[in-house]
């Protein structure tokens, strides 16, 4: 039986998942709101970037599942809060088919290649799994090498190719590449998530201070 996750806050040695609202939106925006992160596609591509905070509002209001499970991502300083980089979401719950997807993640440059985007979905694949899901999805622009390399490295099988799959922001057409984890191969995954994240040591992930949003 599968039972819908809760909005609920989820908490890591690294970072805490808070429910996406929309007094977090500034915070969001200072983390997320560069060319860098756009340019692989995230949310429509280049075209769909907004730096002003009004237009990531109201884009944002309209991009992420606000009727399903997104998130923000918090970094952990010991037990205290720190800054918003970045969010992740759980959402198109199908609890007759025991599917569900993760995405529309995005984080801030300054925390790639940190243990960020490992427990995040360390947490999320945890509460999905937990739940009783038996499959979760994973996409990515099949042109977005770097989003595609994270899904391949934490143990996800691509699926293939889903053609002329989503418009993006200037009109033209994404392909879009499918991954998938099942509840048999969640054991594995979770290993390796977490041998990943024991290798980041017992601190903080390695980011500069002066990096990071705000």
């Amino acid at each position: 039986m599968v039972l819908r996750p809760l909005p609920s806050v989820l908490n890591g040695r690294f970072v805490r998942l808070e429910p996406l609202t929309a007094d977090l939106l500034p915070d969001l925006h200072r983390a997320i709101a560069v060319p860098e992160v756009f340019a692989g596609g995230y949310g429509g591509g280049p075209a769909g970037l907004h730096t002003d905070l009004d237009g990531f509002t109201a884009w944002a209001q309209k991009y992420y599942p606000w009727t399903e499970l997104p998130f923000a991502v918090r970094l952990l300083d010991g037990n205290k809060p720190g800054a918003v980089v970045g969010t992740s979401s759980l959402a198109d719950l199908d609890l007759s088919g025991e599917a569900a997807q993760l995405g529309w993640t995005a984080y801030s440059p300054a925390v790639w290649g940190t243990a960020v985007n490992a427990e995040t979905k360390l947490l999320l694949l945890g509460s999905a799994f937990g739940a009783g899901f038996g499959r979760i999805s994973i996409q990515a622009g099949a042109r977005n090498e770097r989003s595609r390399a994270a899904i391949s490295g934490i143990g996800a099988v691509f699926e293939g190719i889903r053609r002329r799959d989503k418009r993006r922001a200037d009109g033209s057409w994404r392909d879009t590449a499918v991954y998938s984890i099942l509840s048999g191969e969640w054991p594995a995954v979770r290993t390796g998530l977490e041998q990943r994240l024991a290798r980041c040591g017992a601190g903080r992930p390695q980011i500069p201070r002066r990096s990071l949003p705000g």
